[in-house]
This record gives C-alpha cells, structure tokens and sequence, in this order.
C-alpha cells in the first residue's frame, strides 16, 4: 500500500509534464497563432514577471479574501441548516424545495441583480460567491445527516439522550468527515465563480487581472491569471486533504 501511494504523486507528475510538453510542442509548431494559445514557457515567464514585477500577489490576496469570507459565511449557514433539513423530516421537506430550485439558477444571470441591490461594491462580490457556494453546500450538509446510521441516533436515544444532545455528540462527529471533504468540495467552486464576481466594477483580484488582460488580447497574461486561481486552489485542497488525514487517522489505511 505504502509503494502504491509513493507512486500516485509520481504518476500525476508525469502526466502533468506529458501534458505541458504536448501543449509546448503544439504551440510553437504554428499550428495555432500564439494568441490563442501562447507556449506554457511563455506564460510561466509572464506569471513570473507578473508576480514578481507588478501587483499580481496583491491581486491573489483580494481574491483570496473575497473568496474566503464568502466560503465562511456560506459555511455558518449552510451546516446549521443542512443539520436541521437532515434530522427533521418536516424541516427538509419543507426548504429543499426552493433550495434546489435556487441553486440550478445561474450565478451569471444574478449579476445584475446583485448590482441593484448592493450597488458595485464588495457587497456585490461577496453575494455572488456565496450564492455559488450556500445552496450547493447545504444539501450536502444534509445527505451527510441522512447518511449517518439510524443505529447511532436509536442507541443515544436508549440512552436517554436528547435530540438536541444526541445531534451535538452523535450526529455531528459521525459526519464531520465527509462533511469536511464537501467543504473542501464547495470551497472549489466558490473559486469557480470569482472571475464572474471580480468583473463587476472591481479594481481588484485575479479575475480583475484576467478581464483586464482579455480586453487586450493578452492572452499569456489572461492563462498566467487563470493558472495563478487553480494553483492557489490546489494548493488549498492539498492542505485541506492533510488536515483531513490529520483530524481523522482512523480513517487512514
């Protein structure tokens, strides 16, 4: 098991390189104008100069808070809610409904709502990437409920345990989990919606940097925006995935 997990990073290096080196090969063959698809050499350069010569750090930084603060408060109401829409039949019938109606709506479409109702500011920003997280990350708060065993629920009540108590020292820890992985799920699509956030009226952020850039076809500046959020994404995730291993080695083989 130890041999196969040492390989798996190797495995996703080559294939990553493989995939690189196809790119690099294909653009500089003239087969496609660099303007729609510049060498990756040339857009590592042009990430490099961007982040070392002009504001993009700054720029990752706004977008990274925004992305943040919107997750959080998305998280705080999304898992008291899914708890409550999982454990009470009533409850779930009576929300899901309209949750899931609300979230197959697309965030896009929204913008110029957002901007009637909170004007071009953060406020704006914030909404819109909460709106692409809360409804996604409350039903699965409350599947996760739902996929608790009835056997833990049964025997804390046998023990005279409340619902509320039982909730809070059976439910929760038996989800926490998967729950944690869906958090980390949601978290990246919260990143998918920044570009659609950072366009409105924004000074600021990545996807500030990659509309900019795409007003002036500059494509290698626009790839090295795109390729700063994913690996910030990835970056995250992997951390998520060790905190996840470390809060729970009894789920490690």
């Amino acid at each position: 098991m130890a041999g196969i997990g040492a390989r798996v990073p190797v495995a996703g290096i080559v294939f990553g390189a493989a995939l690189v080196a196809l790119w690099e090969g294909a653009a500089r063959s003239g087969l496609v104008a660099p303007l729609f698809l510049p060498p990756p050499s040339v857009v590592l350069a042009t990430l490099v100069e961007m982040a070392t010569s002009r504001d993009l750090l700054y720029h990752a930084g706004v977008s990274t808070a925004r992305v943040w603060t919107a997750f959080l408060i998305a998280a705080m109401m999304a898992v008291p809610i899914g708890i409550l829409m999982g454990s009470y039949k009533l409850a779930g019938r009576s929300l899901e409904p309209t949750i899931d109606f609300i979230r197959y709506l697309p965030v896009p479409a929204l913008v110029p709502l957002a901007i009637i109702w909170f004007g071009v500011g953060e406020e704006t920003k914030i909404f819109l990437l909460w709106m692409g997280t809360f409804f996604q990350l409350v039903l699965l708060v409350a599947d996760d409920v739902r996929r608790v065993p009835h056997e833990y629920g049964e025997l804390a009540a046998t023990l005279g345990a409340p619902k509320a108590r039982a909730l809070a020292d059976v439910t929760l820890p038996a989800m926490l989990p998967t729950l944690w992985d869906n958090m980390r799920v949601t978290l990246g699509w919260c990143w998918s919606y920044v570009i659609v956030a950072e366009i409105v009226a924004a000074d600021s952020g990545l996807g500030f940097v990659i509309w900019q850039a795409r007003r002036y076809f500059k494509t290698p500046e626009v790839m090295a925006g795109v390729i700063a959020i994913g690996i910030i994404g990835l970056l995250t995730d992997q951390i998520l995935r060790a905190l996840h291993a470390r809060l729970f080695p009894y789920l490690t083989r």
